[in-house]
């Protein structure tokens, strides 16, 4: 014989389960970037380093190698900008996708509750108005004040985005 509380209680498990193996995924795929990122990195200033030492090494005479630092300089602190914004949009990007997936969950959370209140209050018996009046005001002023965050947070993100980095 089967029950529903059972079956509810694994249904939520498996729920569970897939959202955190969601949001690992999510994570994973945002350290796959970072480190594709790094690799990118690496690579370039490997080659830069190379041309670097061949220029240095082809100076002829003082002027050459006094006008050196000047020319390197500025195409490393380009880069260098460059690398903090990507690394930042990518950070972000996985902040925003966890915010999503939390937003979702939270969403669900609430119609969870709201369709349980009102199978209670379908079966409540008479004369518990009161209570159930009490008790709904109690869930949805949370829920009205999880929302008013979520779209603060939302807007912050979407600000934050367009901001860059701070250097």
């Amino acid at each position: 014989m089967s029950t529903p509380i059972p079956e509810q209680s694994i249904s939520a498990q498996k729920a569970g389960v897939e959202r955190l193996l969601g949001l690992a995924t999510i994570a994973f795929e945002g350290i796959e970037k970072l480190a594709e990122l790094n690799l990118q990195a690496v690579k370039s200033t490997f080659a830069e380093n190379q041309e670097i030492l061949s220029t240095t090494l082809s100076a002829n005479n003082q002027q050459e190698w006094v006008a050196l630092p000047v020319h390197l300089t500025q195409p490393i602190a380009e880069k260098a900008a460059s690398y903090s914004r990507q690394v930042s949009e990518i950070l972000s990007s996985i902040q925003g996708e966890f915010s999503t997936a939390a937003q979702a969950h939270l969403q669900q959370c609430q119609r969870d509750a709201q369709e349980l209140f009102e199978n209670l209050a379908k079966n409540a018996p008479t004369g518990s108005e009161s209570v159930l009046a009490a008790w709904q005001s109690a869930f949805s002023t949370p829920a009205g004040a999880s929302d008013e965050t979520a779209k603060k947070t939302t807007t912050h993100l979407a600000h934050d985005k367009g901001a860059g980095p701070a250097l």
